[in-house]
């Protein structure tokens, strides 16, 4: 039953206290609707009343119908905005026809909300990210304030102008604006910002208006301006009212009908949940819909254009001490006796004083704070956000919703179609041998293991392929993958097919595909479709100890016998620890410069502490021997990671390369190096090193080591593979090379050579 009429849940709730402080928060409501309700009108090109008539009925229906307990529903400036964007076309604003169609509209987008509900479609308003929101409300900040330069300015801008057409007409009819209409505007924005600082307590917006109404009447009395006002409002209920049910209507209104619908829901749920979490309360989106839906409807039979959760009225609803969804519904009837009350007045409310509320409405609409915050996170929802942004500018507003959607959903599916994947090795040092991404650890010259977060499906597959294809050109010698697929919750047929070819390429290169930790969801995709046939059931593993003890033997011993490596225990146990190098006799660099004199001279650079020092030495033995200098450096990294513009392996390849040349560049203009060559490769540290020594062809490389026995694992590799004489130093830490330099230039140092 509770479910049908959600009331029946916190009915219960109510008692003498909860009365209490929603008899407060609804009055103080019904008292800031006022002139919201009138701004808002004026914005949605309604007449004055009309915008009051919003506050009322649907704001008791949504209390009622609604999930949240705090949400208070009426007119607001993101619907007001779109509604005369939309209808203007159709109709003049403030005609008949025109309130005709904003009844209807309002109608169609309840049946939408309610449709939505009872479909349980509650998740789709999450598709409309937060840069949409925010560029949409920024935007329509600014078509609020071009709209309202006519009642400001008091100039004669033509009914519908676009904003550039606004803009244009600002320029040229500069000359004309009426000085003392402007006054009533700038007198009422003035006050409103200094109410809105020095008064919190105080609706800001009443004290403005009181303030411009009074000008506005000085300057009729005394000076005989005539200031031109809003006019005297109805001071009786809603009346009742009827949607047009013409098809030909709603054809036209459908476009509008679901923007309205898709951004009034997003705004609704954004506010409930913003509220429940400061309240504890849990927001049942379904039922917010339905709610929502239920109050559009209603709403439209008692003369009520589009209505959804108010921002401001939900806030201050909150702050006022709301305990239940009374406080909205006493909100609601109470503005009925309050524009019995104040209605006559209204035929001494200026125009330009309402303009001047509503540009405070339209910069209180543009979030700096959050624009700023977006721009310094992600070009991505940047660039979501300024399309929005100039979209609400220049096109019709439905459209500009849909533009900020629509690309956001682009980026969305970009994102997901580029799983994260990273290289994994065993971190020795760790408890339990933990794996990790470090890039410095050596890695298992047979055995390439990957960690993949993130769906595997038709639109991941070409990017998993280039990753594996990029991995194979870096380390051809790897025959053996390991997949580690913890983090895949979901693969389609395209991602099980994909993971079969992979194992039948490993396979015709002498290695083998490998599943760590697959999921139940995945190993079951994989069985109903034979997958696990093809893969081969003896290559899924359960852990990744099994997994290792299994793959072990596979590998081939003599390359095991030489590997310096060592990473697994299945190593250690059958081949012991790697023996250090010998170590050097003292002055054995001197030795081969006074023997072979070096020409070329090639310093490794890690890029990382110690490099000054390095580079320094590098150059002052290349000036002293009249030899060749270059500095080169390997740049190491991981397909699927660190990359946002999800760039192919090649387009990263050519960019980072860049990076790397600027940067031994600038390096070498801080040492003093002039005329220093760079040189960069990137198939792995030992690897690259050998292709840099190659390529560059020295008689001596200089390298950098953390290690006290080889280099990065692969010294043995290096002084084996190198057509050159090699130098490598042996410190703890990079830091620590200016010592050894010292050392190398006076008493000796601990060095290897060949």
């Amino acid at each position: 039953m509770a479910r049908i009429f959600p009331f029946l849940e916190w009915l219960p709730l109510v008692n003498r206290r909860t009365l209490a402080a929603d008899l407060s928060a609804g009055l103080t409501g019904a008292i800031v609707v006022l002139p919201q309700g009138v701004a808002f009108a004026t914005i949605a090109g309604m007449p004055p009343e009309y915008g009051l008539y919003a506050g009322m009925v649907p704001a008791i229906v949504a209390a009622l119908f609604g999930s949240s307990w705090h949400l208070v529903s009426g007119p607001t400036t993101a619907a007001s905005i779109v509604l005369y964007s939309s209808l203007s076309a159709f109709a003049a604003p403030g005609s008949a026809d025109y309130v005709q169609l904003a009844i209807t509209l309002a109608f169609m987008v309840g049946a939408i909300e309610i449709t939505m509900g009872l479909f349980r479609l509650g998740a789709l308003v999450n598709f409309i990210s937060h840069s949409v929101v925010i560029g949409f409300t920024a935007g329509a900040g600014i078509l609020i304030a071009a709209n309202q330069v006519r009642n400001f300015f008091g100039l004669p801008v033509p009914p519908g102008a676009t904003f550039h057409d606004v803009a244009v007409f600002l320029v040229e009819h500069i000359g004309d604006i009426s000085p003392a209409v402007t006054a009533v505007g700038a007198v009422t924005l003035v006050f409103g910002i200094l109410a809105r600082r020095l008064l919190p307590r105080i609706p800001h917006m009443i004290v403005a208006i009181l303030a411009g109404s009074l000008l506005a009447l000085v300057l009729d009395l005394g000076f005989g301006a005539a200031i031109p006002t809003v006019g005297a409002l109805p001071s009786h209920p809603p009346p009742l009212s009827a949607p047009s049910f013409s098809m030909q209507v709603m054809r036209d209104l459908a476009p509008t009908a679901l923007a309205v619908t898709l951004f009034a829901l997003t705004e609704a749920l954004s506010i409930s949940r913003a509220l429940a979490v400061r309240s504890g309360q849990h927001i049942n989106s379904n039922q917010e819909f339905l709610g929502q839906g239920l109050s559009n409807i209603a709403g439209s039979f008692f003369s009520s254009y589009v209505a959804t959760g108010s921002f401001n009225r939900s806030g201050l609803n909150y702050d006022a001490g709301a305990k239940t969804p009374v406080a909205a519904m006493i909100g609601g009837v109470a503005l009925l006796a309050v524009v019995v009350l104040v209605a006559p007045f209204a035929a001494y409310l200026p125009d330009a004083a309402m303009a001047g509320i509503l540009f405070l409405v339209a910069w209180g609409l543009i979030d700096f704070k959050h624009i700023a915050q977006v721009a310094r996170a992600s070009r991505s929802e940047t660039a979501v956000l300024a399309v929005t942004f100039l979209a609400t500018l220049f096109l019709p507003l439905e459209f500009a919703i849909f533009a900020g959607v629509l690309l956001s959903l682009l980026l969305y599916l970009n994102r997901a179609s580029h799983p994260t994947i990273l290289s994994r090795v065993p971190d020795p040092a760790a408890a339990g041998r933990k794996f990790t991404s470090a890039d410095r650890l050596p890695e298992c010259p047979q055995i390439k293991i990957l960690r993949i977060d993130g769906s595997l499906f038709f639109g991941a597959v070409n990017y998993f392929q280039e990753t594996l294809r990029a991995y194979e050109r870096k380390r051809p010698d790897q025959r053996h993958i390991a997949l580690f697929m913890s983090g895949v919750n979901f693969i389609d047929v395209a991602g099980a097919e994909a993971l079969t070819q992979a194992a039948r390429r490993q396979r015709e290169r002498g290695g083998g595909l490998y599943l760590v930790n697959v999921k139940e969801a995945v190993r079951s995709r994989l069985r109903r479709g034979r997958y696990i046939e093809e893969i081969g059931s003896e290559n899924v593993f359960a852990s990744k100890t099994q997994a290792f003890a299994a793959i072990y033997p596979r590998l081939d011993r003599p390359t095991c016998m030489d590997c310096r490596a060592r990473i697994f225990r299945e190593c250690v146990s059958e081949f012991g620890k790697p023996e250090p190098l010998p170590a050097a006799p003292e002055q054995v660099l001197p030795a081969i410069v006074a023997q072979k004199a070096p020409r070329r001279i090639l310093a490794v650079l890690a890029l990382d502490y110690g490099d000054h020092d390095l580079a320094r030495y590098a150059w002052a033995l290349a000036k002293t021997l009249g030899a060749k200098l270059a500095f080169g450096h390997v740049a190491e990294w991981e397909p699927g990671f660190g990359f946002e513009g999800y760039l192919t392996p090649a387009e990263v390849e050519r960019q980072l390369e860049a990076v790397v040349h600027g940067k031994l560049d600038a390096l070498a203009a801080e040492v003093g190096a002039s005329g220093a060559e760079t040189v960069v490769a990137f198939p792995g540290w030992d690897r690259g090193i050998a292709d840099l020594a190659r390529d560059w062809k020295p008689d001596l490389v200089v390298v950098p080591s953390n290690k006290d026995h080889d280099l990065s694992g692969g010294g043995r590799l290096v002084v084996r593979d190198w057509e050159c004489d090699a130098v490598i130093f042996r410190v703890y830490l990079f830091g620590a090379l200016s010592r050894v330099a010292k050392a190398w230039l006076g008493a000796g140092s601990d060095t290897a050579a060949r």
